[in-house]
């Protein structure tokens, strides 16, 4: 296991360096001077100028390339030019409210697609499967730029049973959670069903039937845990769903994580904070993939050792 986990490591290396560098060129390789626009058109040269010394513009662009990636290293990210606080700070002060609905909606997810795949793929050809394909097709087609004022209006405006937006008790993360985790919930239902299927025509299966198990613990104890590779794939590739997707889930409902601090310093013009959470956002998606791969080695020891 430790040989596994070490080259899982070191394959992610090369990744986080490219991440890095994407982040880099995102915001010195695009046409225009980010100066000139953040200070706006009718700015002093001489204001320019003084904000391209603060930001490091004025050097050879392979220097800023290995100062960025030197400050990386000792965890410095710059300072955010609207509040002049360190971004890492700024992002660290968001990162509860962010994990905590994102947890949320992975809660919603699992409690709702998990038995329902298993119940379709039970009672496969029913009108159970059928209901639950209807709602997995709803669910991925519902975006929740528009999913989310559609909660809002019905459960907040309408009947009042929630609050419309921002964050503090279990009811302000209602609306959010449901918003952000239904189209993974209908992704993760369909995956579920066609694993579960997939297992139930499995020799073992059908040998544990043999010997008397009911149809239900083959189901949970065979089935399901068989099935769970896949399933597990789906989590870690959607996570970047769902970090991109709280981005507007946050705008919604005023939730104040990092992706609600992303859309404002874009409105501001904050470059270096821009900068920051783009990179947190690509290197919690690498890390939870990653961490996926190490849970494929305790689900199936065939793969930690091949």
């Amino acid at each position: 296991m430790g040989r596994f986990l070490v080259r899982r490591l070191l394959l992610t290396v090369p990744v986080l360096l490219g991440v890095a560098t994407l982040v880099f060129a995102l915001i010195h390789l695009v046409p225009g001077d980010p100066a000139q626009v953040m200070l706006g058109d009718a700015a002093a040269p001489a204001d320019v100028a003084d904000l391209r010394r603060r930001l490091g513009l004025d050097r050879t662009l392979a220097v800023q390339y290995v100062s960025f990636l030197t400050g990386l290293a000792r965890g410095d990210l710059g300072v955010s030019l609207r509040t002049n606080q360190p971004v890492l700070t700024s992002i660290a002060e968001r990162l509860p409210a962010t994990f905590e609905l994102a947890l949320a909606a992975l809660v919603v997810a699992t409690v709702v697609a998990l038995p329902l795949g298993t119940v379709a793929a039970v009672r496969r050809g029913t009108a159970i499967d059928r209901g639950a394909s209807l709602l997995a097709l709803l669910g991925i087609s519902l975006p929740n730029f528009w999913l989310g004022p559609t909660l809002v209006l019905v459960f907040s405006v309408g009947l009042a049973w929630f609050p419309v937006s921002g964050r503090g008790t279990w009811a302000h993360l209602v609306l959010p959670a449901i918003t952000l985790g239904a189209p993974l919930a209908a992704v993760l239902a369909r995956i579920t069903r066609t694993s579960v299927i997939e297992e139930l025509r499995e020799v073992y299966v059908l040998a544990a039937r043999a010997r008397g198990l009911s149809a239900g613990r083959a189901v949970i104890r065979h089935a399901c845990r068989n099935s769970l590779i896949p399933i597990v794939t789906v989590l870690g590739l959607q996570m970047g769903s769902v970090l991109t997707g709280a981005v507007i889930t946050e705008t919604i409902f005023a939730w104040p994580g990092v992706g609600r601090l992303l859309i404002q310093s874009i409105s501001f013009r904050d470059y270096p904070l821009v900068q920051g959470c783009i990179l947190f956002i690509a290197v919690t998606y690498v890390s939870v993939n990653l961490a996926v791969d190490l849970l494929y080695g305790v689900l199936d020891p065939r793969i930690r050792y091949e």
